[in-house]
C-alpha cells in the first residue's frame, strides 16, 4: 500500500494549491486556477497513456444545466490517476454539483488494449464504494484504495477510438452492460466524446426482453467543460 504521506502528499498539495475550490455551497462555478492541457497527436506513441491523460481532470456541464434545468442537471465528473494500481487506473467520481462529495456514481477506469489491439477502457466497481466518497480530492483515503476493492464490470468495456484531436467510444456491443434501476433490470449504452477541454457523455438504459427505453437522457448529451487539468499527476511510465 503506497502512504499518501511525506513527498507523495507534499506533490499533491502543490498541485491542489494551484486550483481554487471549483463549487461553491450553492453549487455555482468560481474562478479557478487551472488550465486544459493539450495532446499533440504527432508526438504519441502510446494512445492509452494519451487517453489517461486527456480524462484525468474535474468536468462540469454547468452551462448547459443552466440553459435548460428541466432537462440538465448540475453534474460534476472527477477523474484522478490512481498512481498506486494498475497502470493507466482512474477514479472517478459523479456527483451533482451542490453535493459533490456525495457522488452517485463511483468507478474505476483503465484505458488499456485488448488482444487484438483495440484501444479500450475496463469499467470496475467498487466494493462497498461509500468507503471513497471523496477520495477524489484526499490523497490519504484515495491511498487506501487496492486492487482487491475492484470488481471487472463484465461487458461495460468501452471500445475507443482516436478522432481528430481527441478520442470517441462506447460500451462493446452485445447488449451485455448489465444495470439494476429504479427497481428494475436493463442493459446499459453508452457513448462518449473527449478532446483536450470538453467531453460529451450519453446513457441510456433498455428493458433486456423488450428493448425500451427505461431511463437515461431524452434530450441528448450532456456537455462537460474541463475545469482542471490534473494530467500532470499521470506518472511519466504510463505515456
Amino acid at each position: 500500500m503506497v502512504s499518501a504521506s511525506g513527498k507523495d502528499a507534499s506533490v499533491w498539495n502543490q498541485r491542489s494549491a494551484r486550483r481554487s475550490s471549483i463549487v461553491s455551497h450553492w453549487g455555482f462555478v468560481r474562478s479557478i486556477e487551472c488550465y486544459p492541457g493539450f495532446i499533440d497527436f504527432s508526438q504519441v506513441t502510446n494512445l492509452a497513456g494519451a487517453l489517461t491523460r486527456m480524462l484525468s481532470g474535474s468536468f462540469s456541464n454547468q452551462a448547459q444545466a443552466f440553459e435548460n434545468p428541466p432537462l440538465y442537471g448540475n453534474i460534476l465528473v472527477r477523474i484522478r490517476p490512481i498512481i498506486h494500481l494498475q497502470a493507466y487506473s482512474l477514479l472517478l467520481e459523479q456527483a451533482y454539483a451542490i453535493a459533490p462529495n456525495e457522488p452517485y456514481r463511483v468507478r474505476v477506469l483503465r484505458p488499456g488494449y485488448l488482444e487484438d489491439g483495440t484501444l479500450s477502457i475496463l469499467n470496475f466497481a467498487i466494493e462497498s464504494p461509500e468507503r471513497f466518497y471523496g477520495a477524489v480530492e484526499d490523497p490519504a483515503r484515495l491511498a487506501e484504495l487496492a486492487e482487491a476493492d475492484l470488481r471487472l464490470l463484465s461487458g461495460c468495456t468501452y471500445w475507443v477510438d482516436q478522432t481528430n484531436g481527441g478520442f470517441s467510444g462506447k460500451v462493446e456491443p452485445g447488449c451485455n452492460c448489465k444495470v439494476f434501476r429504479k427497481g428494475r433490470d436493463s442493459y446499459l449504452l453508452s457513448e462518449f466524446e473527449l478532446t483536450p477541454q470538453t467531453m460529451q457523455t450519453i446513457d441510456r438504459g433498455y428493458d433486456p426482453v423488450t428493448h425500451e427505453h427505461l431511463w437515461g437522457s431524452i434530450a441528448g448529451p450532456f456537455r462537460f467543460e474541463k475545469l482542471c487539468d490534473w494530467s500532470q499527476e499521470v506518472p511519466a511510465s504510463w505515456n
